[in-house]
């Protein structure tokens, strides 16, 4: 894992939008509801109770925490392998194109709980750019609430947290982007408002964000 201290003298006043992948992007809620499911049904375990865990963040640590007498790797594996038979019922949320290209001339990039493969081959598959900075779950020790992910985004593209506008669908994102000391929208594409109060902004999908990244963005670039 690469250290965050090298880049620390690198940070300038630009912006930049991160991203989550799932219900932001990519819209997984329906196929990870039935992998988890799943896997918990296999276990005998209650699939509210595994599914409640799972929001924001990282599979492993869904599975430490549901099932700490299972051994995490050996499961999470299982899980990948439930998620491969779900083919490519990973489709990108419509208006995601389109937001794209409204900061393609900013700094930008996402910040998941999967693997960056994975990620690459959803956003590929439905039509979006590579992006220029991806933090994924392998390159951190610790996932969302923990603002680590975003902290290392913003190192990565040589801003400083503060410039940094996060765009969220669930409460452990929300938690490690506000702990990140960055601006975020919250999106109600898997979780009521009343459980995303913490964002600084919420709206119904990402379209509806838009105007808000636009006035965020002109506020903000210098």
């Amino acid at each position: 894992m690469t250290s965050l201290a090298r880049f620390s003298g690198d940070a300038d006043s630009g912006a930049a939008v991160l991203f989550d992948v799932d219900g932001v992007l990519v819209d997984s809620y329906a196929a990870y509801r039935r992998i988890w499911d799943r896997w918990a049904l296999h276990h005998s375990l209650d699939p509210a109770i595994v599914w409640a865990h799972t929001h924001g963040r990282r599979p492993i640590d869904t599975i430490a925490v549901v099932a700490p007498h299972l051994d995490a790797e050996a499961q999470y594996r299982l899980v990948r392998d439930f998620m491969a038979d779900e083919g490519d019922a990973f489709p990108v949320y419509p208006d995601a194109r389109s937001v794209l290209k409204v900061i393609r001339n900013q700094r930008w990039g996402v910040v998941t709980s999967g693997r960056a493969p994975t990620v690459r081959q959803r956003l590929r598959a439905g039509g979006l750019p590579d992006p220029p900075v991806l933090v994924d779950s392998t390159q951190v020790a610790l996932g969302k609430p923990d603002p680590e992910g975003y902290l290392r985004a913003a190192a990565l593209l040589r801003t400083s947290p503060q410039h940094c506008l996060v765009i969220e669908d669930a409460p452990a994102g929300i938690e490690a982007a506000r702990a990140a000391r960055m601006t975020v929208i919250a999106l109600t594409t898997t979780h009521p408002a009343a459980q995303l109060t913490a964002a600084h902004h919420i709206t119904r999908t990402l379209g509806e964000a838009t105007p808000l990244i636009e006035n965020w963005l002109d506020a903000t670039v210098p």
